[in-house]
């Protein structure tokens, strides 16, 4: 299951999640659990029209015996490639990479790459967006923590921690500005 989830759009949907929970400086709140569900069917969602491909082209001709067992591996991979690679049209330095260190000629085209080369070039893919995603949800939360920070010292409260003068005012902004749903919306629109 693990190999699966990584060629599928949850590992950058769980990492913006867990960027959120740090730049709004929550512990506890919402539990892991939770983020990582809504992440699963997130997942779901964005992956619904390749798996329905999958299930139509592989799957469902295996269990009618029209097909065998190796004819279903590749039926069903060639899916999860396109949507893999559509993920890093624009972006083949990963792919690049992972050639050079097989010694590999430079591709063509999507069939030239292995399977064993774009899975790892698509998870690093995936990291580097939800690390630049990341970036950008942290900046507001940043500079509200560095005006709070800045206050108190101004103010001489240098006791009293600025993460519990700045998380109120950082939960009122993102929820202000729908946070949930436009992180929501955002990520599901960075999919190709």
């Amino acid at each position: 299951p693990s190999i699966i989830i990584l060629m599928t759009s949850f590992l950058r949907i769980a990492i913006v999640f867990d960027f959120i929970k740090r730049a709004l400086s929550l512990q506890q709140v919402p539990p892991n659990q939770i983020l990582m569900g809504i992440a699963l069917f997130l997942t779901l969602f964005i992956m619904w029209p390749t798996m329905e491909t999958i299930y139509n082209d592989s799957l469902k001709p295996f269990s009618s015996g029209e097909i065998g067992l190796e004819e279903t591996y590749r039926r069903a991979e060639s899916p999860l490639r396109l949507f893999m690679h559509r993920q890093m049209a624009g972006d083949a330095a990963n792919i690049r990479l992972f050639m050079r260190m097989r010694n590999l000629p430079k591709p063509v085209s999507l069939a030239d790459v292995p399977t064993y080369i774009l899975i790892p070039a698509f998870v690093l893919h995936e990291l580097t967006v939800a690390f630049k995603i990341g970036i950008l949800l942290f900046i507001p939360f940043i500079i509200i923590d560095m005006v709070v920070a800045s206050t108190l010292m101004s103010m001489g409260m240098i006791m009293l921690p600025p993460v519990m003068i700045s998380l109120p005012f950082k939960l009122i902004l993102f929820v202000l500005v729908d946070g949930w749903s436009l992180l929501t919306m955002e990520i599901v629109k960075s999919f190709r």
